[in-house]
């Protein structure tokens, strides 16, 4: 399907079963706008998610799950092509002509690579966590993207992007379109509840900072009712004295789309009760819907598949020529079928 709008590719790792409001907001509602603005490619990945060892069963049910709540969120498979990694054997393959092409000392350059060995430790590291930024690199380049939505923690990723790209197209010829990030700067920073200066991540000190989305409604407004504040009683946007209510503050404002300076107006004079028994009840909206229409998709695993199958025919189409060109480029062989 030839398009005139530019191409987006992004993924999620289907390493946990719920989404956290964090991933929601952080990535997948920005998902969800994009696939009106740009030709759409989302994936799961799960080739990524085996960097660290995972339970096989566990891994192919969170798969399951993510694209459920993906379809939840509002990703419309007419409008955006959505595929598991792992069905596009097309990435292994360009991913082992990038690594051909990556400079050893510039892979170790990579920082969330130095970090995540550091708390491994060197004979923990597999050589797959090592590479995987260049398994991301073929990622964004068998399908041509023009522009990649991702947090400011992964620029560094997309300037190697760039750089193997413009590296390929030089000793080969023009064959890969060089992408920009698109950080997605409105993103909301969602905080840990009980930790407010940390991110709210699933690797949380505690699961009470947690808001998971497939979580009871009920305990989520506990979690939410229950979020740390400070001991003062003014409900004040000031992420470095008032973290805790900095940050109820700033999820409620993204998932209502109220002003910050409205809602201080809207709590002046009331205690932060107020605000946590509001947010609460905003959250158990949210997330009810959304929990109901995941397990429909996952009830109904035949409709599932399906929309996983023509997602991968549709990526599969893009990322063979792709990499039918770039095998040309390098000089292999081509098979005659």
């Amino acid at each position: 399907m030839a398009t005139d709008r530019p191409r987006v590719l992004s993924g999620i790792q289907p390493t946990a079963g719920s989404f956290h409001l964090g991933n929601y907001l952080g990535a997948v509602r920005q998902w969800v706008a994009l696939q009106e603005s740009h030709d759409a490619f989302y994936m799961l990945a799960d080739l990524h998610a085996i960097t660290v060892t995972q339970d096989p069963a566990e891994l192919r049910a969170n798969t399951r799950v993510a694209v459920a709540q993906l379809l939840a969120a509002g990703l419309d498979p007419d409008r955006c092509t959505l595929f598991v990694q792992s069905h596009v054997p097309e990435h292994a393959q360009l991913a082992w002509v990038m690594n051909c092409l990556t400079g050893f000392g510039e892979a170790g350059r990579m920082t969330q690579f130095k970090d995540k060995s550091a708390k491994q430790g060197a004979d923990r590291t597999s050589v797959g966590l090592f590479t995987y930024p260049i398994l991301q690199v073929a990622d964004i380049l068998l399908y041509q993207a023009h522009e990649v939505p991702v947090g400011e923690d992964q620029r560094q990723h997309i300037e190697l992007t760039r750089d193997l790209a413009e590296r390929f197209n030089g000793r080969y010829g023009e064959t890969f379109t060089v992408p920009r990030a698109y950080i997605l700067k409105e993103t909301a920073k969602i905080y840990d509840l009980q930790e407010p200066t940390a991110k709210m991540s699933k690797s949380a000190s505690t699961p009470k900072g947690l808001i998971n989305l497939l979580d009871d409604p009920k305990a989520t407004a506990k979690k939410v009712r229950s979020a740390v504040t400070d001991t003062d009683t003014v409900i004040r946007y000031d992420p470095e004295t008032k973290a805790g209510v900095s940050n109820l503050l700033t999820i409620y404002s993204t998932l209502t789309g109220a002003g910050i300076g409205e809602l201080e107006e809207k709590y002046a004079g009331k205690g932060y009760g107020a605000l946590k028994t509001d947010l609460a009840e905003i959250m158990v909206e949210f997330v009810t819907p959304f929990r109901e229409q995941t397990q429909q998709y996952l009830d109904d695993p035949e409709t599932l598949d399906s929309i996983l199958a023509k997602g991968a025919e549709k990526a599969r189409a893009v990322a063979a020529e792709t990499l039918a060109q770039a095998y040309g480029k390098v000089g292999f062989l081509p098979a005659k079928h």
